[in-house]
């Protein structure tokens, strides 16, 4: 048996599908950090992120035969959109949370185009403001800021209009103006 350092992704992927438990404990120590990552980013909660962290990687290894590897990076790339749908199904179960609304007090009136501005923020810290938008509006924009989907499939995907997934959106990249704003006058 290889170790852990020297086995290919492709290896892996073969050895999983084999399901040699060894391999699967490589496959959550390689990919678990990165996933739980996409879990914090879709949930925005420790506690839940992990629960669905679980719940895709039962998934990941129940449906493992059915991924095909096509190069260095196609495994990664395949246990991403596993746990990107993991969250969504969970963020559908909670489904009146996806079209919640925050005040109109809350967004401002025009958001600042300074987008060089969010270069000076850490990155932790930016993750931290994205975690703290309300739901519908985390996963909106995390699926077409990180997943680069259009409006029309997050609608698809989301159950909701592309005018719902538009403003959402909108009002999402308005708060996080705001937060910035409010960040950036802490530090002066």
């Amino acid at each position: 048996m290889q170790l852990k350092a020297e086995i290919s992704e492709e290896e892996l992927a073969s050895q999983c599908k084999q399901g040699e438990r060894y391999a699967r404990q490589i496959l959550y120590e390689r990919y678990g950090g990165i996933l739980m990552a996409i879990c914090l980013r879709y949930i925005g909660n420790n506690e839940e992120a992990e629960d669905v962290l679980h719940d895709g990687f039962l998934h990941i290894f129940q449906a493992i035969t059915q991924f095909t590897y096509k190069g260095e990076g196609s495994l990664k790339a395949w246990l991403s959109r596993v746990m990107v749908n993991e969250a969504l199904g969970y963020l559908r179960k909670r489904a009146g949370q996806i079209q919640q609304e925050v005040t109109l007090n809350e967004i401002p009136d025009m958001p600042d185009s300074d987008e060089e501005n969010v270069a000076e923020i850490p990155k932790n810290v930016l993750m931290d403001m994205i975690k703290s938008l309300p739901d519908g509006y985390r996963t909106v924009f995390n699926l077409y800021v990180f997943e680069e989907k259009s409006h029309k499939e997050i609608a698809s995907l989301l159950g909701i209009t592309e005018h719902t997934s538009s403003s959402q959106f909108y009002r999402a990249k308005s708060l996080l103006v705001k937060k910035i704003n409010d960040y950036k006058k802490k530090l002066q």
